[in-house]
């Protein structure tokens, strides 16, 4: 029988449980999927803590990586064997195995690991609408991004410098900013002990940013709109430390004509075609090596607890995967 990750009520991270789950065959428009990497996301302590509600019990986790044992009834397009990495589809992603809707999956070229393609999917995907859909950005241009040594940050950094965008970037230590800056980030502020505002405006003469990219939420988004130019825009795509506080919107006006937005991945690859372009810019990148993907952190899926609470505690740099048994070397 399967194993994975369920819980049974939300709250701190003991309350995931390492459990045997019942997989049976595919459905009508279903696959089953032998799990050989599962990514560890932020976003997954949002379902285990409540934040996003979701029906209990339920498993853990969007983001895999595996092959595909069995086609339900009505399956085009794959085949028993193909290799497959999905992100945003319903939870259940920390298992061995899985039965699933075909519709999510991204075939996943060979060129790159089960590994790699767990760690960066949904970072990744994330990473391309931020830099290729939200803003009209062009070289030249300077972007703040919070949280620049994260999972996202390190390839956003690397994908932006590509694009000869300049990435202010916010981390937590001086060792995060080394991190960041070796990923391509133009400039970092240690927000422990730098103003980011008041650094931001000195960067740029005065002027503030285009955009700022915001994941971290209650604790940032203040310093976020204090750094925008004149009609610039906040990216709130995240929120580590807490919900996002209330925006008062005559003080966009009185910051300058600010703008804001709150994007969901799910909204951006919900359409196959652009799922796919976004995927294929992805994938080229990081097949290529212009973009790496390091995994600084690998957990076996029964230390899903463990995971957890590292990932809550901000000890995390960069990209975390659970790596199964059965994986290839």
């Amino acid at each position: 029988m399967a194993k994975g990750v369920r819980f049974h009520e939300v709250g701190a991270p003991d309350v995931l449980r390492w459990e045997s789950v019942d997989v049976g065959e595919p459905g009508p428009g279903e696959v089953r999927i032998r799990h050989m990497a599962v990514g560890l996301n932020f976003a997954d302590t949002y379902f285990r803590t409540g934040l996003y509600p979701a029906a209990l019990p339920a498993g853990m986790g969007v983001e895999a990586a595996g092959v595909i044992e069995a086609l339900g009834p009505g399956v085009t397009g794959f085949a028993e064997g193909d290799r497959v990495t999905y992100t945003g589809s319903p939870l259940g992603a920390y298992s061995t195995d899985r039965v699933m809707d075909v519709a999510p999956l991204i075939r996943l070229p060979d060129a790159i690991p089960f590994e790699t393609a767990a760690a960066m999917t949904m970072r990744g995907l994330t990473t391309a609408y931020l830099l290729r859909r939200i803003a009209n950005l062009t070289a030249g241009d300077t972007v703040l991004l919070h949280a620049a040594a994260g999972g996202v940050g390190l390839l956003f950094t690397q994908w932006a410098a590509l694009l000869g965008i300049t990435v202010i970037g916010t981390v937590s230590t001086d060792e995060k900013a080394e991190i960041a800056r070796a990923h391509g980030c133009t400039h970092t502020v240690v927000y422990r002990r730098e103003d980011v505002a008041a650094r931001v405006r000195e960067l740029t003469d005065g002027a503030g940013v285009p955009v700022a990219f915001d994941s971290i939420g209650r604790t940032t988004v203040p310093s976020s709109l204090d750094s925008l130019s004149r009609r610039g825009l906040l990216v709130c795509f995240g929120t580590s430390s807490g919900p996002i506080p209330p925006i008062d919107a005559m003080q966009l006006a009185v910051k300058g004509s600010l703008f804001v937005t709150r994007p969901a991945l799910a909204d951006y690859i919900a359409d196959p075609t652009e799922r796919a372009a976004l995927a294929g810019e992805l994938f080229d990148h990081v097949g290529s090596g212009r973009i790496t993907v390091e995994i600084n952190q690998r957990y076996a899926l029964e230390d899903a607890v463990t995971a957890h609470r590292d990932l809550e505690s901000g000890r995390s740099v960069g990209s975390s995967v659970f790596c199964l048994d059965s994986a290839p070397v």
